[in-house]
């Protein structure tokens, strides 16, 4: 790669799909679009180190040196540091920076998650009510 194509951050954030995933580690700008399928840990994973400088995502993880020389044939460029935002907003994994006010099933799986437990609870106290009284 002769001369290296640098692009700035919001450019780069806005490839945060499975069909169009872009990663920054150490610097460089990747691709991953074509690996989401083969990534071993699944594509999940890669979806959720967008929108962010993913260097210590991807070292935390201990990749081999096999997996760092594959990297090579993904790399597009590199990312203009000046324009990586030293903090990120929390983004679960797999929502991939969608909208918070578009994610209604997160916050009915919130609800269930308090419900559920409460309901449960209530029918093993109603249960053994109506069988202490026999």
């Amino acid at each position: 790669m002769a001369s290296s194509k640098v692009y700035l951050f919001d450019e780069i954030s806005k490839h945060n799909k499975t069909k169009d995933c872009w990663l920054i580690i150490s610097g460089k700008v990747y691709d991953v679009t074509s690996f989401m399928d083969d990534h071993p840990g699944g594509d999940e994973v890669l979806l959720s180190s967008t929108g962010k400088d993913a260097t210590n995502d991807f070292e935390d993880v201990g990749h081999s040196d096999d997996a760092r020389e594959m990297m090579e044939k993904y790399v597009i460029g590199e990312v203009d540091v000046t324009t990586v935002p030293t903090k990120r907003l929390y983004v679960a994994p797999g929502l991939g920076g969608t909208n918070p006010k578009d994610d209604k099933p997160g916050f009915l799986i919130k609800i269930l998650q308090l419900l559920v437990p409460l309901l449960i609870l209530g029918l093993a106290l109603a249960v053994r009510t109506y069988t202490k009284k026999e």
